[in-house]
């Protein structure tokens, strides 16, 4: 959407407040010389001229750094005012300030369904500014509340793309937990193009918190507990297979025992055994034969 805003000159307060003094003094002065016989008359023109002195101050603005003044005139927008300072503007506008400042909005978590339907509890935090003055005053309502709303759905929506984890360990594909700054930028941009209507400029988002809900946190874990077992279970295997071969490799290069096929079978069940046990192996010492 095409902005509107436009930036408008101001005079300067302090300007303003003395060239009203020195009006009103040098009007005082002539006034006293000319029509000091004339009371009345007199009184009723320092009245008149203080009327428009209080006119005159009515018009003086005050807008703090980092702050800014939307100008309206019987509801047609006049400008906005972004430079600091005391100024006068025309006493008939209304002035509405809005902060520029940088502001930090770090959302409850919310429980919602990932991309595999599981609930899960995810919340961010978002670090936003407005941009543009007119869209944030006359486009939206009201812009911190609009960028609460707008958090929410964009939370909802990023969690219903993906899933929390992969349940069979598998990488290719993104998660919300693995997925890190790819993730983060999603929301991002997401978040930018929802805000833009308000003029609401996005320094940065991110997830600051990420768990599954407390109905399915227990199960999810024994299932992430199982899963780190299967694995190593796997190397360990995979490891015991290496040694067993190289083993038997090393036998026979060095000639230091010859093994049939059945007794090379009792060695590697042996060593498998032995390699994979979760608890440490009892040797048995045989003082016998090799064939007894």
């Amino acid at each position: 959407m095409e902005s509107r805003e436009f930036f408008r000159k101001v005079i300067n307060g302090y300007f303003v407040i003395g060239f009203g003094f020195f009006v009103v003094g040098i009007a005082f002065v002539i006034s006293f010389l000319t029509e000091v016989g004339n009371i009345p008359y007199f009184t009723y023109y320092l009245a008149f001229l203080a009327v428009i002195y209080a006119l005159l101050l009515v018009g003086l603005k005050t807008i703090n750094p980092n702050s800014a003044g939307v100008l309206t005139l019987f509801g047609k927008y006049r400008g906005s005012i972004k430079e600091d300072g005391l100024c006068w503007v025309n006493p008939l506008m209304t002035v509405k300030k809005i902060s520029l400042r940088a502001r930090s909005f770090n959302s409850d978590p919310i429980k919602v369904n990932d991309k595999m339907g599981n609930p899960i509890m995810i919340g961010i935090v978002l670090v936003w500014r407005v941009r543009d003055t007119f869209k944030a005053v006359f486009e939206v309502d009201n812009c911190v509340h609009f960028v609460e709303i707008q958090c929410d759905a964009a939370v909802r929506s990023l969690a219903g793309s993906y899933s929390y984890d992969n349940l069979e360990g598998e990488s290719s594909e993104i998660t919300l937990r693995e997925g890190g700054e790819e993730v983060n930028q999603v929301l991002e941009k997401a978040l930018v193009e929802r805000l833009d209507i308000a003029g609401v400029e996005v320094i940065e988002a991110r997830i600051n918190y990420l768990a599954y809900a407390p109905e399915i946190a227990g199960a999810m874990l024994q299932r992430q507990q199982a899963t780190a077992v299967v694995a190593a279970r796997h190397k360990i295997v995979e490891g015991a297979v290496s040694m067993v071969e190289m083993a038997l490799d090393q036998l026979a290069n060095r000639r230091i025992v010859e093994l049939d096929d059945e007794r090379k079978a009792a060695m590697v069940s042996n060593l498998m055994v032995v390699l994979t046990s979760d608890k440490t192996a009892t040797p048995v010492v045989n003082t016998g034969t090799l064939y007894n």
